[in-house]
């Protein structure tokens, strides 16, 4: 079964900082382009972070550069996202997903693959 699975959501303090986890099974997420994706109540979905499949070229948003970043493990089949000094503003449903190529920027076109996302909360 192919899937992609989120983890490592939480509550925490402003400033703390947590790791998502996206893992895929049935399928072998180093040939994927993967994006994280995040969405606010209210607002639409916005692409984070993404990470090539070619040379493992990474793309963060203004507005978390400096504070989240993006890594691989092919070994574990596994993306992560490192986010530190978190904000209230941080506050969001995460999602990863995987694509053939996202042309350097995530986008919610051309999606392969979906996770089903993990709650970000930071307190004030």
């Amino acid at each position: 079964q192919v899937r992609l699975v989120e983890s490592g959501g939480g509550l925490v303090q402003n400033g703390g900082s947590l790791r998502l986890s996206c893992a895929a099974s049935g399928f072998t997420l180093e040939h994927y382009a993967v994006g994280w994706f995040r969405q606010a109540p209210g607002k639409e979905r916005e692409g984070v972070s993404c990470i090539s499949n070619s040379d493992n070229t990474t793309y963060i948003m203004d507005s978390v550069k400096g504070r989240f970043t993006i890594s691989r493990d092919n070994a574990k089949n596994t993306v992560y996202l490192q986010m530190n000094s978190l904000k209230p503003e941080d506050t969001a449903v995460y999602y990863c997903a995987a694509a053939v190529s996202f042309a350097g920027i995530p986008t919610t076109t051309s999606i392969d693959y979906w996770g089903q996302g993990t709650q970000v909360t930071v307190s004030s």
